[in-house]
């Protein structure tokens, strides 16, 4: 059954791929990403493939662009069945760097963010009595290392709202999706010279980011008295 989903951070990487997998197999996806320029062009790709996609500019830190966002997607494709809030970012630094800045661009984006998500759709899903978030943390969400330590606490964040939002709701999903290394941008944002070179180490060995895809629609595609409440996905010879 085809279904409307919702995909933030869909310019690159996870999120790109989360949407060509999930346009593939029939769903109608709406995009969302800062990166405007990005999303028309992957729309446009999908739509010349006869998939269902559109877009709209989002920034995830603001309660009432995400809002605006789920209006569009209401507007042209109907009720939202599935969010997955994807957006994320990771500029890893030692805490004794002070990077103030980026650890409140992390906390902005990594939990405001996936916080916003869920203000702007469970409302009409509660409503509905059946609906499907599906929220992306991190390997980091289980274990902490050097560099990455508000990085991890926004993805730990990611994982315990998760968990709460899955014991309050009976009747709405609510899965989370632990990458391991997976090919991204992501790592693009460090500014700091050791975490740079510590995270070219730990991407010595990594997945493509349609190993993440698949995980995600095999929790969509269970029936709604499933809830696959987490998938970690990381490479199999990875220490991580």
């Amino acid at each position: 059954m085809s279904k409307v989903i919702l995909i933030t951070g869909a310019s690159s990487g996870i999120g790109e791929a989360i949407a060509r997998h999930l346009a593939g197999q029939g769903h109608q996806v709406v995009l969302g990403a800062r990166r405007i320029e990005r999303l028309q062009k992957l729309v446009e790709e999908l739509q010349a493939q006869s998939q269902r996609a559109s877009c709209r500019a989002l920034d995830v830190s603001q309660l009432h662009d995400m809002q605006a966002f789920v209006e569009h997607a209401e507007a042209r494709h109907g009720p939202v069945d599935v969010i997955i809030n994807n957006a994320g970012v990771m500029p890893l630094s030692p805490l004794n760097a002070l990077k103030v800045e980026e650890w409140n661009r992390m906390i902005d984006v990594n939990i405001r963010g996936v916080l916003h998500g869920i203000a702007a759709v469970l409302p009409g899903m509660e409503k509905r009595g059946r609906g499907q978030v599906i929220n992306i943390a991190s390997i980091g969400a289980h274990a902490v290392s050097p560099t990455a330590a508000v990085y991890c606490a926004t993805k730990y964040a990611v994982w315990a709202i998760s968990e709460g939002l899955r014991q309050e709701s009976e009747r709405v999903r609510v899965t989370t999706i632990c990458p391991g290394v997976v090919e991204s941008e992501l790592a693009d944002s460090i500014t700091d010279a050791s975490a740079r070179d510590a995270m070219k180490t730990f991407r010595r060995i990594a997945i493509t980011p349609d190993a993440i895809a698949r995980a995600v629609a095999y929790a969509v595609e269970q029936p709604d008295d499933v809830d696959v409440s987490e998938v970690i996905v990381r490479p199999t010879a990875s220490p991580y």
